[in-house]
């Protein structure tokens, strides 16, 4: 699958589409739109189910070197004030407060990030390590993986920086009973 096919299928989605434009016009630095809600729209578009169908949330990366809870919870809200009309939940994380508060959530060391690209770096699955964003000349596509997994409905974890292979078997069991097509490969 090429970048092309997958923007084209993840922005199917039309929350997708949606939240990217917003990000557009609210200008959070660093900002993506990123992980399953991408990769789950195009699970859905390749197997002809809902656009929306099993997507929890629509997961937002910015980058803000602001690191108060406040600053957080106030674009949290401009972010809930303009896509109110969406019925979805979108999830807005500062990717330069996550070592803040992940170790105490989790119980994992999360060494401080410099920039968003390397949260999406750190994600549990290397089948979600894509994010998007919405520039004025078109879109812009992190995949350092590239898309063959998602093309191929293949999960494979990602054994890295704060990977737990608890968590990853529970995302993964979930998934499985949501997309019963999907690969999903053990932790090595």
């Amino acid at each position: 699958m090429t970048q092309d096919e997958f923007l084209n299928l993840a922005l199917r989605n039309p929350a997708n589409k949606l939240i990217a434009e917003e990000l557009l016009e609210l200008a959070l630095p660093d900002a993506w739109i990123v992980s399953g809600c991408l990769v789950q729209s195009v699970w859905n578009a390749l197997a002809g189910r809902a656009m929306d169908y099993g997507i929890n949330d629509y997961d937002v990366f910015y980058f803000d070197p602001d690191t108060s809870w406040e600053a957080e919870d106030a674009v949290i809200q401009r972010l809930h004030g303009a896509l109110g009309e969406l019925d979805v939940k979108v999830e807005a994380r500062n990717q330069a407060r996550v070592h803040l508060w992940y170790g105490e959530k989790h119980g994992l060391p999360y060494p401080p990030l410099s920039c968003s690209t390397e949260g999406i770096d750190r994600f549990l699955t290397r089948t979600t390590r894509i994010g998007i964003r919405r520039t004025r000349d078109g879109y812009v596509v992190y995949a350092p993986d590239g898309f063959d997994d998602a093309a191929g409905l293949i999960v494979r974890p990602n054994p890295g920086a704060n990977f737990s292979a608890a968590n990853y078997e529970a995302k993964a069991r979930r998934w499985k009973a949501l997309w019963p097509e999907i690969t999903v490969l053990e932790v090595e």
